[in-house]
């Protein structure tokens, strides 16, 4: 026993002490369209199984390799092995050039990597998957897409701020104009790394903290130290946004624009009732970032007949990752048979 717990405090005191980040090996893929800083990753399936193929779109504020993160506890890997084409949108990082790019350029990368995918693919539809942010802008981007979308999963995806949030205080301040970060977002032009980590840091205390609880609990197996290690990794790895964007995130919190109806964009009003695809919503029960009653309330807005509402036990990035190859059980029931099953063994 002493010996165990000799190991458990040494590897928890080794991978605090680590610098040097994880390697991060993706799934194979190649680039098939460019886009400024973004690219267009191809992930082609192991033995395709199903004719719609898959498009992600991750947030703004961290890197999209949290879908891949090690072979064994990939989303990605997991989605390729079971027969599905993947495309995912990087939005890349932002230099301080991109300063002004807003929700409207966003939005136009979607519909641009949306329609290189679709003819990539030959294929006459698409499914969309949004996480967190990219969520959002997958939802904004549904809503008033030309471009014929089959199925459109969102997991842990906000869209209504008025939802009570584990940040009341913030939100409460932001609406009553007590509080203006215009002045230093217009300022700085482009949000630093540093500070995006400060912000998420002040959100989500005081479960900042709990992945260190974790791994100090389950140090003594090297399997899990690693893991937590690529892990931390992605999640300390914060990317600079625009002051512009967070600007209009802002200003949607405040007047809770998106869920109204009220929203402009591309100078369109989204509406969320234009939403006619099969839609899957999942959201975690203990999510500290964005919970669950902001995530649910679009079920009531939508016009998909096929439409499904999950709430999983557990934290934010629960639904990011997957492991064994096996796809996350919120799909594996429900995308297959949206999918066109290329046989009737594919069906599961």
């Amino acid at each position: 026993m002493q010996n165990k717990e000799k190991e458990r405090w040494s590897n928890f005191v080794h991978a605090l002490a680590t610098k040097k980040s994880v390697t991060i090996q993706p799934t194979e893929r190649q680039s098939v369209w460019k886009w400024n800083k973004s690219t267009l990753w191809y992930y082609p399936a192991k033995k395709k199984k199903y004719g719609i193929p898959l498009f992600l779109v991750y947030s703004l504020i961290n890197q999209p390799f949290v879908l891949d993160l090690q072979k064994g506890r990939s989303l990605i890997e997991s989605l390729v092995t079971n027969g599905f084409d993947v495309y995912l949108l990087d939005f890349g990082i932002p230099a301080y050039e991109d300063r002004y790019d807003s929700l409207d350029d966003y939005i136009g990368l979607i519909g641009k990597g949306i329609r290189k995918a679709l003819r990539h693919s030959n294929s006459p539809e698409i499914s969309i998957i949004g996480f967190c942010l990219g969520g959002t802008l997958a939802a904004i981007y549904a809503s008033i897409a030309k471009e014929p979308i089959r199925n459109l999963i969102l997991s842990v995806t906000p869209v209504d701020f008025f939802q009570p949030t584990n940040y009341p205080t913030l939100t409460k301040l932001l609406r009553q104009d007590e509080i203006d970060f215009s002045p230093i977002l217009r300022s700085l032009g482009l949000i630093p790394a540093d500070f995006v980590e400060a912000g998420m840091r002040l959100i989500t205390s005081p479960f900042y903290y709990s992945p260190y609880l974790s791994l100090l609990a389950k140090a003594d197996s090297p399997k899990y130290v690693e893991s937590w290690k690529a892990f931390n990794t992605w999640s300390k790895g914060h990317i600079p946004i625009s002051g512009r964007v967070v600007e209009e995130l802002i200003k949607m919190v405040k007047d809770n624009s998106l869920i109204k109806g009220e929203l402009l964009v591309q100078n369109q009003k989204v509406d969320l009732a234009a939403v006619t695809a099969n839609l899957l919503v999942v959201a975690s029960e203990l999510d500290a970032l964005v919970p669950y009653r902001q995530v649910e309330p679009i079920m009531n807005k939508v016009s998909s007949h096929d439409k499904r509402f999950v709430l999983h036990p557990g934290g934010h990035a629960l639904s990011l990752v997957s492991s064994n190859g096996t796809l996350p059980d919120y799909l594996k029931d429900w995308l297959p048979c949206r999918s066109t099953p290329l046989t009737k063994e594919d069906v599961t």
